[in-house]
């Protein structure tokens, strides 16, 4: 593979994609019989080919009540894929299934994006 050959790029970085990711956001909607307007989250993407990488170890916190873990990561996913500041992204990925926040706004390059996402979850 020559340098320089986007599609041959992208589809070899798109190959080492081992998850999936479901992307939710708030929209405006009306509801249908009340016309009342409201905040609902709705499902942008189901199922987009993904690349999640740890960028911090894990750290955790416990009270008397709750036990929290944290750890920043990185997911690399196709540039045509556009996620905006504030939504939450679902990756399934090697058994695992973690809820994360977008922090950030996206890198994006010819062959692929990253974007910086916070994981809290309980233990």
């Amino acid at each position: 593979m020559a340098f320089g050959n986007v599609a041959a790029e992208r589809a070899a970085i798109e190959s080492t994609y081992e998850g999936s990711c479901t992307v939710t956001a708030f929209q405006t909607v009306k509801h249908p019989i009340t016309h009342v307007t409201g905040q609902q989250r709705i499902n942008l993407f189901e199922n987009e080919p993904c690349g999640l990488s740890q960028t911090t170890l894990a750290s955790s916190s416990k009270t008397e009540t709750d036990n929290t873990i944290a750890f920043d990561a990185k997911l690399f996913i196709s540039p045509d894929v556009i996620i905006t500041a504030g939504c939450e992204i679902r990756v399934l990925q090697n058994g695992m299934d973690l809820k994360f926040e977008q922090v950030g706004e996206p890198f994006r390059y010819a062959t692929h994006q990253e974007i910086l996402l916070k994981q809290v979850g309980r233990a």
